[in-house]
């Protein structure tokens, strides 16, 4: 099976504008990819994200998310950092249009800018929360555990990295562009494993995917 296409920053740009011109839900898909590309974050994740995990009682935007062990693939808990001003204004962009839609509002404005804190921040077209498939894997020690995916929601963004006719995207290619791009701008392997949340360095191989240039480059410092 090919690995989800990695995107550089001009892919990136195209993507978000195709999704801009073409999507029937432009407020809520460009934040989703973004929280992906960012933030790092897999669809399960951002599908189960909730208002008070992004927002403080105040409204005022979290710029550090803390993600619950219960919604991680691993079972364990990691922070993602809601500081790319392009996914900030994304998210503004979008809590604007739910409340003129009316969705996940309550009365009054003087608590989480009116939502209702424990609703999922990503809902589908109808106002409802995206809906979460049990499924079964293998992990690293071979023991069988169960974990929740988003089928719906993937599909959905598979189909956004389609429309952009990015060759081999997937839901999976914004948290490897998120992991290759942090290696290409110099930051080092343990960083990206505790971004992505990976217990084993191994693990964060699968998601990089190195430049040459970033290749030539190390081969002209190695002494």
């Amino acid at each position: 099976m090919s690995q989800a296409t990695t995107l550089k920053p001009g892919q990136i740009r195209h993507l978000l504008r195709v999704c801009n011109a073409t999507s029937r839900h432009p407020e809520r898909d460009c934040l989703v990819l973004l929280l992906g590309l960012t933030c790092g974050m897999r669809v399960s994740e951002i599908a189960q994200i909730e208002i008070h995990d992004v927002l403080f009682p105040s409204g005022a935007i979290r710029s550090e998310v803390s993600l619950r062990a219960s919604i991680t693939k691993g079972c364990r808990q990691r922070c993602v950092y809601l500081t790319h001003q392009q996914t900030l204004a994304a998210l503004e962009r979008y809590l604007a249009h739910r409340q003129a839609c009316g969705h996940g509002v309550q009365l009054g404005q003087e608590r989480f800018r009116g939502f209702y804190p424990e609703t999922a921040l990503i809902l589908t077209h109808k106002g409802s929360k995206f809906f979460m498939n049990t499924k079964r894997r293998v992990n690293y020690h071979g023991e069988v555990v169960d974990y929740r995916a988003c089928d719906s929601l993937q599909a959905h963004v598979t189909k956004l990295y389609k429309d952009a006719g990015i060759r081999c995207g997937s839901s999976h290619s914004g948290r490897r562009s998120f992991a290759s791009n942090l290696l290409d701008n110099g930051h080092d392997l343990e960083t990206v494993q505790l971004l992505l949340g990976h217990s084993e360095l191994d693990h964060v191989m699968a998601y990089i995917d190195v430049s040459d240039k970033k290749l030539r480059e190390m081969f002209e410092v190695v002494l």
